[in-house]
């Protein structure tokens, strides 16, 4: 079957297939060498996957961290970064992460016109392993006014969930927004939203729009990614569907592949990831168009079975560009009066653990019953969380929203959870034992310093537990989710896809998720998806243009 007709033919130096901070950061870096580039995106709205993110980069060396005093022995850096990755990662694209990041994000600082703020409390996600750190590696975006688009205000893609109440990282930390939900400044939050302000990685992006918008490079939204152009050996451009028909975007000095993963193609998600991923967290249109062109030059692959894993809730009704939304879960699970259970009644795993180590549990196969062994799985609290706490969109004083599931004892809710009951009745039990002494002998719930980040510091015996004893009880279904996969092409230190020969196929560069991810099976600190995307977007376009 033929394929369609070209519409027309344009030329640039450089093509970008998406606008997350790996695509935004490549325009940019490409355009300030005075390349002329061609910056496209599948959907609407500019922003990704990163738009919806919380933004916050890891960058280990920083220069505000230096500033505050935070010194990085640099093989204890490489160190932590190889073994959080679990041996899996590349320990070459370690070093470039740990020596270039900090220059890039000066460039990025430099470029945007802003600063970003470090977070010297904010945790490594396993800061107890050697090399970790209790903080000062990850950076925070300050807040960013909309109105600076003027017309083009419409171009930025919002975070659905929490993009009416813009706080920064920092301002959360203080605020203590998760133990202490109803003692937030909620008027001057409100206030900011109603004046345009957005924070997180819709601010970072934001940033990124109005300096592409003042440099003359304006994204082309609804432009797909289809395929590429190869002529003698060399990627030369690629063919990329538009509302207008299919147009031919040349490129005399490079490709770069920025346009997210694969974890909105069901097809994919089942020929490479451990378990049914049915609960992506990211827009709809990562459906893995970069993995596919890569494939078709011969790319070499890496991380193809790992993603961003985070557990995932539902609230019916909610969408995103026309699909299910779903939530992360980040904070229930970690506070007192809560725990997650199978069908079993089973506890499986570290509530509080980083999302993405929590949520391989499960990944559990029973193997009489040929069946995950933790799927479905249930988020239980008690009366007392729903006095202290917010259960996703369930507040006290408020109807009971129809998901969240309620008995009056916990037979009862098992019942209609479809728990078995003698199981969390015991599993509860055994759980408030734990809660007299704060220690968890069966996860080590509470050991580590990022488990007490997200835990209640004025709870009375320790910040994450606290019992489950008052009725009613309460449930929400809990899913494996992802916030990406990170499978893709490998690339080396200047981003460029190699081939399966090991030899970098010309004139194709790959970032962010659409790259194979250099962290192996691990994620080393809050960020480090951004963290990627931006150095290894400027580190493309530096490449390419220099």
């Amino acid at each position: 079957m033929s394929e369609p007709p070209i519409l027309r033919e344009e030329t640039f130096d450089l093509v970008i297939a998406g606008t997350g901070a790996a695509g935004m950061a490549a325009a940019l870096r490409a355009k300030l060498n005075g390349a002329e580039v061609a910056l496209l995106e599948k959907a609407e709205t500019v922003g990704g996957t990163t738009a919806i993110s919380g933004g916050v980069v890891w960058a280990p060396g920083n220069a505000h961290a230096k500033a505050a005093g935070v010194e990085e022995d640099l093989d204890a850096l490489l160190g932590y970064m190889q073994r959080s990755s679990q041996g899996r990662g590349d320990e070459a694209l370690h070093r470039v992460y740990a020596s270039e990041l900090p220059r890039v994000i000066q460039f990025v600082e430099d470029a945007l016109g802003f600063a970003f703020e470090p977070l010297l409390d904010y945790p490594d996600y396993q800061p107890e392993l050697p090399g970790g750190r209790a903080g000062g590696r990850s950076l925070d975006n300050p807040l960013y006014d909309t109105t600076r688009l003027g017309e083009d205000r419409p171009l930025l893609r919002r975070n659905l969930v929490n993009g009416g109440a813009p706080i920064t990282i920092g301002e959360a930390m203080r605020w203590r927004v998760f133990s202490n939900p109803f003692g937030l400044p909620y008027k001057e939050v409100a206030a900011r939203a109603k004046a345009g302000i957005v924070h997180g990685g819709a601010a970072l992006v934001g940033r990124f729009l109005e300096a592409l918008l003042a440099q003359g490079l304006r994204p082309r939204t609804r432009h797909a990614a289809e395929r590429l152009v190869v002529e003698d050996g060399r990627v030369v451009g690629l063919v990329a569907s538009t509302p207008e028909g299919r147009v031919l975007f040349r490129a005399t000095k490079g490709v770069v592949l920025a346009c997210g993963g694969f974890e909105w193609n069901a097809s994919l998600r089942a020929r490479f990831l451990p378990i049914e991923l049915t609960h992506p967290l990211s827009p709809p249109h990562n459906t893995g168009d970069a993995l596919r062109m890569a494939q078709s030059v011969r790319a070499d692959l890496t991380c193809m079975n790992e993603a961003w894993w985070t557990p995932a809730v539902v609230v019916p009704g909610e969408t995103i560009d026309g699909a299910p939304l779903h939530r992360g879960e980040f904070s229930v699970r970690c506070l007192p009066h809560a725990i997650i259970v199978n069908a079993r009644g089973r506890r499986f795993t570290n509530e509080a653990r980083n999302y993405n180590d929590m949520t391989k549990p499960f990944f559990d196969q029973d193997s009489s019953r040929h069946e995950p062994r933790n799927v479905p799985a249930f988020l239980v609290v008690d009366q007392q969380y729903m006095e202290r706490y917010v259960l996703v969109t369930a507040v006290k004083g408020r109807p009971l929203p129809d998901y969240v599931l309620e008995g009056a004892t916990l037979r009862e809710l098992a019942e209609k959870a479809g728990i078995d009951a003698a199981g969390l009745e015991a599993e509860v039990a055994r759980w408030n034992a734990y809660c007299k002494t704060g220690v968890d002998p069966d996860f080590e719930r509470g050991t580590s310093a990022f488990d007490r980040f997200y835990g209640d510091p004025t709870a009375p015996v320790h910040p994450n537990f606290g019992s489950i004893e008052k009725g009613p009880f309460y449930a929400v279904p809990i899913h494996p989710g992802a916030m990406g996969t990170k499978g893709g092409p490998r690339v080396d230190a200047h981003a460029r896809v190699i081939s399966i020969e090991g030899e970098p196929i010309e004139g194709l560069y790959a970032a962010g998720n659409a790259q194979g991810s250099i962290f192996g099976a691990g994620y080393p600190g809050a960020g480090a998806t951004i963290g990627q995307a931006l150095l290894f977007g400027t580190l493309a376009a530096e490449h390419a243009t220099r």
